[in-house]
Formats: structure tokens, C-alpha cells, sequence
């Protein structure tokens, strides 16, 4: 880095200072979550303090459960009272998990019962016969 610019980062700089890839910064740039504060002569990212910052929050939202939407909306609050905000957002999200979490125990179930037919199973295999004829049925729908 020249001295002109002693106090921004690179973007590899603020990658290993946030222990992820520049790939990830320049995705989350084109996502508008994080924007380089200049440019060097050369044309690189050049990122201030906060960037580092600000990666670090979007990760630990992502970590649980926020998606980009979401963490795009977090970032944009001033912090005058967003606790209304915030909560519609975790509503949401609690809601999608809930659902995912149905679908998932009923495909546990499913697979669950798959595998209990194939024990029991003494030629062939049941569950691929059910499939196979599962498949045959949509084809001449």
C-alpha cells in the first residue's frame, strides 16, 4: 500500500482480517452489502475500518438464519427504534424454519418407513418397485 492510503485496506487485507475469501466480499459488493471506500491509482477495492466491521455482522446475521434480504434491510436501520423491524424479520424467519422443519419430519417419516420396508424385505426391493411404478404413473399422466 502506498501512504496515501495507509489507512485503507485491500481487499484481500479485510478477506483474512474477516477470515473469509475475496470472492465473498466481491459478492457481497454486487449484493449491496459492502462497498470499497476508494479505488487505488491501480483500480483495487480499497476498504475503510468499518468494512471489517461490517462483513464480520453480515456473517454472524447469515450464521443465524438472517438471508440477504434480510441483513441488507439491518444494515439500512438507523438504530432510533428498530426493534419493531427486527422483530417482523426473526417473525419471518421463525416462520420459514417452522415450515422447513415440517417438511422435514415428513420426510424423515417417509424414509424412516422406506427403510423398515426394506428390512422386512425378503425379494427384490419394495421401496424401488413403489418408486419405479411412481415414476410410470406420472409418465402417462
Amino acid at each position: 500500500m502506498t501512504t496515501e492510503n495507509a489507512e485503507r485496506l485491500t481487499i484481500g487485507e479485510v478477506a483474512q482480517a474477516a477470515g473469509v475469501a475475496a470472492t465473498t466480499l466481491r459478492y457481497y459488493e454486487r449484493e449491496g452489502l459492502l462497498s470499497p471506500t476508494d479505488r487505488s491509482r491501480a483500480g483495487y477495492r480499497l476498504y475503510d475500518d468499518g468494512a471489517v466491521e461490517r462483513l464480520e455482522f453480515v456473517r454472524a446475521a447469515q450464521a443465524v438464519g438472517f438471508t440477504l434480504d434480510d441483513i441488507r434491510a439491518l444494515l439500512e436501520l438507523n438504530g432510533d427504534s428498530p426493534c419493531k423491524e427486527v422483530q417482523a424479520l426473526i417473525e419471518r424467519r421463525l416462520t420459514e424454519v417452522d415450515e422447513k422443519l415440517a417438511d422435514l419430519t415428513r420426510v424423515r417419516s417417509t424414509l424412516a418407513d422406506a427403510l423398515q420396508r426394506c428390512r422386512k424385505s425378503k425379494k427384490g426391493c419394495a421401496v424401488v418397485a413403489d418408486l419405479k411404478r411412481k415414476r410410470g404413473k406420472r409418465r402417462s399422466k
